[in-house]
């Protein structure tokens, strides 16, 4: 006699019924206000050294998110993301200091530089999966890195000093509380571009490509347009992060885009959860702050950090907090 077997989900952890909360609207909004509150009140709380350390989280959460639609919405696994971090930068430090721009006109000319570095390596990848995919994004973020440490307009390796400070109605932008406040105000308005591509058609397209390309292509997704605009969205992201970094530090090296920076990006996206916005926000804070809140152990920080991510990555392979369609 056949017995029908019931099968039933397991119940879900403390951790995903909080996660599944903020599956809300506005009690995903009310906790973006609670970050933002929270933001606004942390200078004065944590220092001249502590507003640094936070102002390099921030970049981190925009360089992340502008990562995210890439590898989380499209699925394209890029290796060479710090590229378009670096097409920003140098695009805003060789117009100012050697041409004599303005510091807000460059930004123009930095968004269309992306987009073309983004068409340049959407357009040879665009048959290009899983490792292919990799080592072709890899190299082209290396030759921009060594591109930049050979040219004589990019400084060589010594790199661009020197770059101006932004002015707003006479008054320049300088100190890091500004700069503080400059990339908070950025990283809110990434989470909201970002928020607003992933509900967009565009976005939608985006996820059917990542989960099955052969089966978006036979509903009708024009494949090729959609990975163009993943790898285009992305690189605008990191050029306006590669932009204010200039602006902020007033000089830039080869150095500050290496493969490194790239695998930092990368780790906050999969460490946040890919696809997820509010897990790579996480992940980003945690990727620059983990290392920060160690320091007091000395050499062994970096160590036991990495102890950390793996424990996490065993505990939490889709992420801390992984969409619901990863």
């Amino acid at each position: 006699m056949a017995t029908n077997k019931v099968t039933t989900r397991p119940a879900p952890g403390a951790i995903e019924r909080l996660y599944a909360a903020f599956d809300d609207p506005r009690r995903r909004w009310a906790l973006y206000a609670v970050i933002i509150a929270l933001l606004l009140l942390a200078p004065p709380v944590v220092g001249r050294y502590g507003t640094v350390i936070l102002t390099n989280a921030l970049l981190y959460v925009i360089l992340a998110l502008g990562l995210n639609v890439v590898v989380g919405f499209a699925g394209l696994l890029d290796l060479g993301y710090a590229a378009f971090f670096a097409v920003g930068a140098y695009t805003t430090g060789i117009l100012t200091q050697q041409f004599g721009f303005n510091f807000w006109l460059t930004i123009p000319f930095a968004l269309c530089a992306a987009a073309i570095a983004g068409v340049i390596i959407g357009g040879p990848t665009l048959r290009l999966r899983s490792d292919y995919l990799a080592i072709v994004t890899l190299g082209f973020g290396e030759i921009v890195r060594i591109g930049a440490r050979n040219l004589e307009i990019t400084g060589q390796a010594s790199g661009l000093t020197g770059i101006p400070s932004p002015s707003v109605f006479g008054y320049t932008l300088t100190g890091p509380t500004t700069y503080y406040y400059i990339f908070a105000a950025l990283a809110v308005l990434a989470v909201i571009a970002a928020q607003r591509l992933l509900h967009s058609r565009l976005g939608r397209a985006w996820l059917y490509v990542r989960h099955d390309e052969d089966a978006a292509e036979a509903m009708g997704i024009n494949r090729v347009r959609v990975k163009l605009a993943a790898y285009i969205t992305g690189a605008v992201f990191g050029a306006i992060g590669g932009v204010f970094f200039a602006a902020n530090l007033g000089a830039i090296s080869p150095q500050s885009f290496s493969f490194q920076q790239s695998v930092l990006v990368l780790m906050a996206v999969i460490l946040g959860g890919m696809g997820k916005i509010p897990g790579v926000i996480l992940g980003a804070f945690i990727v620059i702050l983990g290392p920060e809140l160690l320091r007091d152990i000395g050499s062994l920080r970096l160590l036991v950090f990495a102890v950390i991510l793996l424990l996490i990555m065993l505990f939490r392979p889709s992420g801390i907090w992984p969409g619901r369609r990863s």
